[in-house]
């Protein structure tokens, strides 16, 4: 399998296994699914020139935000594969073991704790929540999720190639 075709398929599979976990713990733990929508607000108020929202949710809404957000999730967690494999390579690709991909999904968590959540109103790492531990927390096992996505993604390439 070519490297193009290999990373699309493990960050595709990624997230999904991410999306599972976060329809899991809903009725696991009370946690609310997440909102790409707002996701969606945020990246199509950038093409307006505005990167920062005091609160994401009370700004206007954008056409099209659930599918802008719900497209780069995924496109995010595909970058996301490219970096595991940039970064442990081929090797990986031939024989993916849990520590890399691991090390990845949970590196990914900088992403909303440093540029997402500020971005969007939350403060850095959700510490304008009314629950900043517990946000961090859930941030925290659903890029670990990711990173075990990462894994059993490129572990089912190899086991039906």
């Amino acid at each position: 399998m070519n490297h193009v075709l290999f990373i699309l398929t493990i960050g595709i599979g990624a997230t999904a296994v991410m999306d599972v976990w976060s329809i899991v713990r809903k009725p696991l733990l009370g946690v609310p699914l997440p909102n790409y929508g707002m996701v969606g607000r945020w990246i199509a108020h950038m093409a307006h020139g505005q990167f920062h929202h005091d609160n994401i949710a009370a700004s206007s809404p954008k056409r099209g935000e659930h599918i802008i957000g719900w497209t780069a999730h995924y496109l995010i967690g595909i970058a996301f594969a490219a970096l595991l494999i940039g970064i442990w390579g081929e090797s990986w690709m031939q024989s993916p073991t849990i520590g890399p991909a691991l090390a990845t999904g949970i590196g990914t968590i900088a992403a909303p704790f440093l540029l997402m959540q500020p971005g969007m109103g939350a403060g850095v790492a959700a510490s304008r929540t009314p629950h900043p531990t517990s946000a961090r927390l859930q941030s925290l096992i659903t890029h670990t999720a990711f990173g075990l996505g990462l894994y059993a993604s490129g572990w089912a390439i190899q086991l039906f190639n």
